[in-house]
C-alpha cells in the first residue's frame, strides 16, 4: 500500500502540471462558458428555493385560513 505522504506529493506533482499546462486554460473557459449557459438559464440556488418552498408553504397555510373562513361566514349567512 502507498504512504499517504507518497500520494499527497503525487497529487500536488500532478496539480502543479496541470496548472502550467493548456488544461488550466481549457478548465477556465469551460468554466466560463458553463456560467454564460447557467446565466442564461435563469436559475436559482439552493437556498434560494428553499426560502420560497418556505413562503409558498406560509402562503398555502393562509390560504387554507381564509378559505375556511370564508366558509364559515357563508355558512352563517345562510343560516340566518
Amino acid at each position: 500500500m502507498l504512504d499517504p505522504k507518497t500520494l499527497e506529493e503525487i497529487g500536488s506533482k500532478v496539480s502543479a502540471l496541470l496548472a502550467n499546462s493548456p488544461a488550466k486554460d481549457i478548465e477556465k473557459n469551460a468554466r466560463a462558458v458553463m456560467s454564460g449557459i447557467f446565466a442564461k438559464l435563469d436559475l436559482v440556488t439552493g437556498e434560494e428555493f428553499d426560502i420560497q418552498a418556505q413562503v409558498l408553504a406560509r402562503t398555502r397555510d393562509k390560504l387554507k385560513a381564509l378559505e375556511a373562513r370564508v366558509e364559515a361566514l357563508e355558512k352563517a349567512r345562510t343560516e340566518s
